[in-house]
């Protein structure tokens, strides 16, 4: 263990901005940073993505998957300091969050079209005919992958998570989507559930929506306005889940409600715990911790374009709520114990709140990278769920020096020793951490990682 993390520059603390004089934030696109987190790459957006927004990543060996409202990106990080585009699939459909398992990629689509091929144009829900859920490709051919399924799924797929069977070689799609509408034929009220989705490996092309589990059958939180003109969000359905397949549970942010579900029988979720929070607008995503003791739930005030990094919001709006997990089976419960929100107020006109990260797999404490849009990418330490701290930053500065336009990073992840960005606007970032108490994590190698779906890591 010594040997292998030897020679990195050691960090204790995050000290002031480098490139810019504490506090001040910084000018249109200046990057200012911890000392213990520098960027070693970027790769902008390119043709044929015409209005590129980065969306979610997924890891498949020496290869980064990017999501993007125009389709997907296949990155080669053998050498993570020259990221390399291997290929690019053209598929327009927001937002088009991305997992892999073996030789297949899932796509997400959440964006109303004339239908499944990707060819299709935007088209109004309302229409009957329109299409919107899961798209399979093959990427055995990294450089040429295959279009090989569609799956129509109520109300689109905002996101997905998967799951592996516990019992087979297939797996589930856990598929989050949410805002019926009585005018819409393939998304009606009240949705008070989620679409799970078989996939066959050996023939992803039958895969099939195979159970509709409703999980908050009393309709789930009825939401309502906030002292300061916001809203918390009534849940109709999902927005993101967890799954931690090895100890079969799942984490449920459901607008309105954080959710801790037991998924042994992967078919038939069971909802364990269920918490509200009326300082959280909009439960968006969740992380475990690897013991499986604690949950990171974030709040995505504003849906992602607002600003509210600022200090009219304080520290418990738009910020990550942790929870303990407390007892054993049928009886665990979510207890919350504080809030954790970057320190570093941004500019009026930067889109700003917590969004994607995932853990880094240290051997000792609870860390985790996160994206913050505008707000950059913060690295932080949950080892005390009551007192949690953040210990390395990036980000850049605001998109323009007046005006509002929405960017920054929108997924964060520490995969095989590096964190690695896809940024709404700029494209796809490399960074390093050089930090004595994540050292350890270099440790810990995957052959293929999605955050939604938690790997246990350890020496044993």
């Amino acid at each position: 263990m010594t040997a292998a993390v030897a020679g990195l520059a050691l960090s204790s603390a995050v000290a002031a901005p480098a490139g810019t004089a504490e506090g001040a934030i910084p000018g249109v696109d200046e990057i200012v940073h911890s000392p213990n987190l520098r960027q070693l790459a970027n790769l902008p957006h390119q043709a044929p993505f015409t209005s590129p927004v980065g969306t979610d990543i997924a890891f498949t060996k020496d290869h980064a998957i990017v999501g993007n409202y125009d389709g997907f990106v296949i990155y080669d990080i053998k050498n993570p300091a020259r990221p390399k585009i291997v290929s690019q699939v053209l598929c327009p459909g927001g937002q088009n969050d991305v997992s892999v398992s073996g030789d297949l990629v899932f796509l997400s689509t959440d964006s109303s079209r004339s239908d499944s091929s990707c060819n299709s144009v935007a088209q109004p829900a309302s229409v009957k005919e329109s299409w919107e859920g899961i798209k399979v490709f093959n990427i055995k051919d990294l450089a040429h992958p295959k279009y090989v399924a569609a799956v129509e799924t109520d109300c689109g797929s905002h996101t997905h998570t998967l799951v592996p069977d516990n019992k087979s070689r297939d797996l589930y799609l856990y598929v989050s989507s949410y805002a019926p509408a009585a005018n819409l034929p393939d998304c009606q009220p009240p949705h008070d559930k989620i679409s799970i989705v078989k996939v066959p490996v050996d023939h992803p092309e039958n895969s099939a929506v195979v159970a509709k589990p409703v999980l908050f059958p009393d309709g789930g939180n009825a939401g309502g306005p906030n002292p300061d003109g916001t809203n918390r969000s009534a849940t109709t359905g999902c927005h993101d889940l967890t799954s931690y397949p090895q100890k079969d549970i799942m984490a449920g942010a459901c607008m309105g409600d954080g959710m801790l579900w037991d998924i042994k029988d992967r078919l038939n979720p069971r909802v364990i715990d269920r918490v509200q929070d009326t300082n959280f607008a909009f439960w968006h995503s969740a992380t475990f911790n690897n013991a499986g003791t604690k949950v990171i739930f974030t709040d995505e005030l504003g849906g992602g374009g607002m600003a509210t990094c600022l200090a009219k919001f304080g520290t418990t709006r738009g910020a990550d709520g942790i929870y303990d997990i407390k007892g054993r089976g049928d009886k665990r419960k979510l207890e919350f114990k504080s809030y954790f929100k970057i320190p570093r107020l941004q500019a009026e006109n930067e889109n700003c709140v917590a969004h994607n990260g995932s853990l880094i797999p240290t051997l000792f404490g609870d860390y985790m990278v996160q994206s913050w849009y505008q707000g950059g990418v913060s690295v932080w330490d949950f080892t005390d769920s009551s007192h949690p701290k953040e210990i390395a930053f990036w980000e850049r500065g605001p998109l323009s020096a007046t005006g509002n336009a929405t960017g920054g990073t929108w997924s964060a992840y520490y995969y095989n020793g590096y964190i690695y960005s896809s940024d709404i606007v700029k494209g796809f970032d490399v960074l390093e951490l050089r930090d004595w108490r994540t050292a350890t994590a270099k440790l810990n190698r995957y052959n293929q990682f999605n955050p939604q779906t938690q790997p246990h890591y350890g020496l044993f």
